[in-house]
């Protein structure tokens, strides 16, 4: 048998206890919680087949009440002695995709971000559409595109047209930029035609991932009029290797902002769920920014009654992310687009003058949130480094 030590202050306590999926040399991947610098494999602890699995997501289908039931048996297990052969370095394992991704939407709530985009994109006009207050916007996006912390991330290549130039050619990105987003995990989902309410948010949803929304600015720029994000959206989004259930996001809820004029009926919401989580954003491994998560402007909640109520159906593994998180500070925006105000305000990166993403470079994005037992815990990280494009020609 063998104990798990949990260092003081630990990010990942019994506070915590987020989900991933692990393998091992020689061994197939399979469901795992972290504890402290440890993680513990479920199928050998628990000895239910659900968790020899390669993806959550037949742990998820089983609902809230088996997540709580799970979560609380981890809970007790972890402080006695465990079998031998059942717990494993964090260190020594690899991290798989933790779900299996059936449909991904991402939306745009934070009122600083849209704000501060509406500025760049159409200066001397309201910055924001007169439908944004009133709904939370949101595109669909492509599930198979979703990738795990640690993948490389090729420059995408596409058309692009800038300002100054008479017609659009083919080539490179040459703006390329992070999005530093927090993604929803659902569980159970719902029938086609049955919307979601924003009360059944957390029978639904089972927790939460960082999410890096990685855009091409330039192709985004020159074909998103009139449908929107295709393109320059739709190359990669990265995740990371933890999920959060909501049970460990307690302590995190607060109000959102106050919400004027007053949302629809089926957006409104009789318990809030904002959330007090701070972000940071390390570009080679300095940090530029710390966008904060509670001024997000509509809630998760709110997304997913959203996202159903024209009867749209929802699926076990659905992800759906916040957009870019951003607060009213330079120091608190969470896309590089806003944070170099478009390139014109260059920030210092180890010394070097910078505004987009270059090959070679590396953005690395970690939040915490406060904890049940009045420390913190962590998400993990989501990471990404830039390959440079292939194929194609200028």
């Amino acid at each position: 048998m063998t104990t798990i030590d949990i260092p003081d202050g630990s990010l990942f306590g019994l506070a915590n206890l987020p989900y991933g999926v692990f393998s091992t040399e020689g061994t197939a991947p399979r469901i795992g919680v972290r504890v402290g610098d440890s993680v513990v494999d479920l199928a050998a602890t628990l000895g239910d087949d659900v968790f020899a699995k390669p993806s959550l997501n037949a742990f998820l289908a089983q609902g809230r009440a088996r997540w709580s039931e799970v979560r609380q048996q981890v809970s007790d297990l972890v402080t006695g002695e465990l079998p031998e052969g059942a717990v494993h370095d964090v260190g020594a394992v690899t991290m798989h995709l933790p779900v299996e991704v059936a449909d991904y939407v991402d939306f745009y709530a934070s009122e600083h971000h849209a704000t501060n985009l509406g500025r760049l994109f159409r200066p001397g006009a309201e910055p924001l559409m007169p439908n944004w207050k009133h709904l939370p916007v949101g595109y669909h996006g492509r599930a198979g595109t979703v990738v795990l912390s640690g993948t490389g991330i090729r420059r995408p290549s596409g058309q692009r047209k800038a300002p100054d130039e008479d017609k659009p050619s083919f080539g490179e990105c040459r703006r390329l930029d992070i999005e530093a987003e927090l993604g929803f995990v659902v569980g159970t989902g719902s029938r086609l035609g049955e919307p979601v309410s924003t009360a059944d948010f957390p029978e639904r949803v089972f927790g939460a991932v960082l999410v890096n929304d990685w855009s091409a600015r330039d192709i985004q720029a020159w074909e998103y009029v009139p449908l929107g994000p295709f393109l320059g959206k739709s190359f990669a989004t990265s995740i990371s290797a933890w999920v959060v259930p909501l049970e460990a996001l307690q302590a995190a809820r607060m109000p959102t902002p106050p919400q004027d004029p007053a949302p629809l009926p089926y957006l409104a919401e009789g318990e809030p769920w904002g959330l007090d989580i701070e972000f940071s954003v390390a570009w080679n491994g300095q940090e530029v920014s710390r966008p904060p998560y509670r001024d997000m402007y509509w809630s998760p909640a709110q997304m997913l009654a959203h996202m159903t109520v024209n009867g749209a159906s929802s699926r076990t593994g659905d992800l759906y992310a916040s957009g870019t998180i951003s607060g009213p500070g330079k120091e608190q925006r969470g896309a590089f687009i806003e944070l170099t105000w478009g390139g014109k305000e260059p920030v210092t990166v180890n010394g070097e003058q910078r505004t987009f993403l270059l090959d070679g470079d590396e953005v690395a994005i970690t939040a915490t949130a406060p904890g049940a037992d009045g420390g913190r815990i962590s998400f993990g990280e989501v990471r990404g480094r830039v390959l440079p494009a292939t194929g194609g020609t200028a």
